[in-house]
């Protein structure tokens, strides 16, 4: 696998590396302890085209490829997870179904505002009893002369607190399959209840959603009903990708942070560095962070080539997700009882870390649909 990068990666790495360095890096601590939404942030990672590099320079993007995204991703991952986590939610699942199937309102109030950072998107999926079992799903949009009456109760909606629209995976008249909806968070019978307070990525605000009743128009429905489970699939891949990339990020700058701490804590004279069983733990983490960001990196080709990916997104997010964890661990330990100190940055590495256990699946479904993949 070469990944020999082109001028134009390797100027986006730059750009978002610098950002997150000057900009991210020094705040992170700070908006993980308020558990509030980095707006301004959030606005400036607009600013910079993150929100519009997949899609075409018709739609108001710039047209970049999958691996170009990742790198973005990886570099504002090592600054801040919680950022990073609602900045590719609002890129990929907050808007990509607008570009598909959004009209002519819907793109240019929503879509094309959503691109700059002036709006902000979030996907309503999971339900209290609907996890990983997407089919379970039991919110309901009935089907009127006018359009669609929506009711339902979804949870972990990431950026739900301050978001301006959402798009909400629906059943329509018992139909087997699932719909999607454009819905504002601002019209009658959306309610939108408290941050829920988790142990990680705490600056990624996350509620509960409910619809009582909500009046829908017909051109609020995103695709054909029924199709809302083959579109959700057309991204699949990528939402994959963009976690494991995640999970990069976060795991790089733990390993970076405890990288420079071995190299100048002493004890029984000298640096712990120096030490052969810390150098035994940098080693192992040095060759499961190489390898995750090169697989990454090969799964994001495949889909920028439009080649077949879905068994190689699958492990490229089983394999990267799990080693950051287990990086973010060991960088714990070398730490000690630093490690254990809210002074250190490690001890956020290692909660946000968690998250990306989460995100495109868990390790048990991802483990149980490689199987499949492989024919068992």
């Amino acid at each position: 696998m070469d990944f020999e990068l082109t001028d134009v990666q390797k100027q986006i790495q730059q750009t978002f590396r610098e950002f997150s360095v000057k900009k991210v890096k020094p705040v992170a601590a700070t908006l993980d302890e308020e558990k509030k939404f980095p707006k301004e942030l959030f606005k400036q990672v607009g600013e910079l085209g993150f929100f519009g590099m997949r899609y075409p320079e018709s739609a108001g993007g710039s047209g970049l490829d999958i691996v170009s995204y990742s790198l973005a991703v990886i570099e504002l991952a090592k600054g801040s997870l919680s950022l990073a986590a609602a900045c590719t939610m609002q890129s990929l699942m907050g808007t990509y179904f607008l570009y598909r199937f959004g009209d002519n309102e819907i793109k240019e109030k929503y879509f094309s505002e959503a691109l700059k950072g002036n709006k902000i998107g979030g996907i309503c999926m999971t339900e209290p009893n609907a996890g990983s079992d997407l089919m379970s799903i039991k919110t309901t949009a009935k089907v009127t002369d006018s359009g669609f009456i929506l009711n339902g109760q979804k949870t972990w909606v990431t950026s739900a607190p301050v978001a301006d629209f959402f798009t909400v995976l629906a059943r329509t008249d018992n139909h087997e399959q699932l719909s999607i909806f454009f819905v504002p968070s601002n019209i009658k019978g959306v309610m939108v209840g408290k941050s829920i307070d988790k142990m990680g990525v705490r600056a990624s605000v996350t509620s509960e959603v409910g619809f009582i009743d909500v009046e829908l128009p017909k051109n609020y429905l995103l695709g054909g009903i029924g199709e809302g489970t083959k579109c959700l699939r057309e991204i699949l891949a990528e939402i994959r990708v963009m976690t494991a990339a995640l999970a990069i990020g976060v795991a790089t700058a733990a390993y970076e942070d405890t990288i420079e701490y071995a190299k100048t804590r002493v004890q029984f004279g000298k640096p712990i560095g120096k030490f052969q069983a810390i150098q035994m733990k940098f080693a192992d983490m040095a060759v499961q962070l190489e390898t995750a960001k090169h697989y990454v990196l090969y799964a994001a080709t495949l889909s920028d080539k439009n080649l077949p990916r879905q068994k190689e997104a699958m492990i490229a997010k089983l394999y990267a997700s799990e080693c950051a964890v287990h990086i973010c661990d060991e960088a714990s330990r070398i730490l000690a009882s630093y490690g254990y100190a809210a002074e250190y940055n490690i001890e956020r590495y290692l909660r946000d870390s968690r998250f990306t256990l989460i995100g495109g699946g868990t390790s048990e479904i991802l483990k149980i649909n490689i199987a499949k993949e492989l024919g068992l």
